[in-house]
């Protein structure tokens, strides 16, 4: 599948980043509404671990010189399935997501060999508004694997924080405790182990990834009767919509349906409120067969946008 005459592809840099980054914005915008990548995301996203620019990404070039697509391979661990992003412009190069599809997953499939496999998973995300790229996958032998769906409640209106149920406390977690830390991580690990998809992550290379926050007063730790119970790790993934952003909310199966998960989120939607966020959100697999949508619904949280998840497996080069 090769792109339309005239036009050409070439590995990215980091000089391409402003070109990159006003690629990506105006696919956003089609297809959820709005920007949601800045420059620092760019530069992260070609300079990530597992990550060859020159390997596992390309650039979509007009005959006029101007970047209008770019394709990349996203896998932060390093270990199980992998994450393809064919970022267009919707109106000027909606053509060319298709050969910058197959690009990637012949790069896949010398990845899988690469790591010994017979073969890797992909997937790939589609938003409600994009169709084409829904056909697209679909020729290329993709099918839904998902739906995520995304919640979110104003914080203009946030009624004060109720008194927590009996026996629970919640407080920040402390980032110069290591065995806080490391008991915060073992809780999204524990809550999580037995859900579809969960690939887990040893603490190491989980404390690496996070780095140095400055927002620990985000990252909640729930107690029952003194034993920690449930854990909630925001993200500043939505600061450009003002919204604050529950990036997991884990409680720890013992403890579900006590109102702990409940305390964590009206914590945090109160934290957000106080540094002036107008919103609070979160996304949601209707996969995952603990995700508490009444929940959800019962702290102000509605459904805003819903995308989709398609995969195939890709066999290994050579296989």
């Amino acid at each position: 599948m090769t792109l339309p005459a005239g036009w050409t592809a070439r590995r990215p840099t980091l000089d391409d980043v402003p070109a990159i980054l006003a690629v990506v914005h105006a696919a956003d915008t089609f297809a959820i509404g709005h920007p949601d990548f800045d420059a620092d995301d760019v530069t992260a996203s070609l300079t990530a671990p597992f990550f060859d620019p020159t390997r596992d990404s390309w650039l979509a070039v007009d005959p006029d010189g101007t970047v209008v697509g770019w394709a990349t391979v996203d896998n932060p661990t390093g270990v199980g399935r992998e994450f393809v992003e064919v970022y267009v412009d919707p109106v000027r190069a909606a053509t060319v997501r298709a050969p910058l599809l197959a690009r990637q997953l012949d790069r896949v499939a010398e990845r899988a060999a690469e790591r010994g496999l017979p073969s890797l998973t992909v997937r790939c995300t589609v938003s409600a508004p994009e169709r084409d790229w829904e056909r697209d996958l679909r020729a290329a032998g993709f099918t839904r694997a998902k739906r995520y769906v995304r919640m979110s409640r104003p914080l203009a209106d946030l009624p004060d924080e109720p008194a927590a149920p009996p026996g629970v406390r919640v407080r920040p977690v402390r980032p110069d405790d290591e065995a806080d830390l490391r008991e915060f991580h073992r809780i999204h690990e524990s809550a999580f182990a037995d859900t579809p998809d969960h690939e887990p992550l040893p603490y190491d290379r989980w404390r690496a990834r996070i780095g140095d926050l400055t927002a620990w007063d985000e990252w909640l730790v729930a107690e029952v009767d003194g034993v920690p119970a449930g854990a909630l790790q925001s993200s500043d993934q939505a600061l450009d919509q003002q919204e604050g952003w529950v990036k997991k909310l884990s409680v720890l199966s013992a403890y579900r349906r006590r109102g702990v998960g409940a305390a964590l989120l009206r914590r945090a939607f109160a934290r957000y409120a106080a540094k002036g966020r107008r919103s609070a959100g979160l996304g949601v697999d209707l996969t995952n067969p603990t995700a508490p949508l009444s929940l959800y619904e019962s702290v102000g949280l509605r459904e805003t946008l819903w995308t989709d998840m398609y995969e195939r497996v890709v066999p290994a080069a050579g296989v």
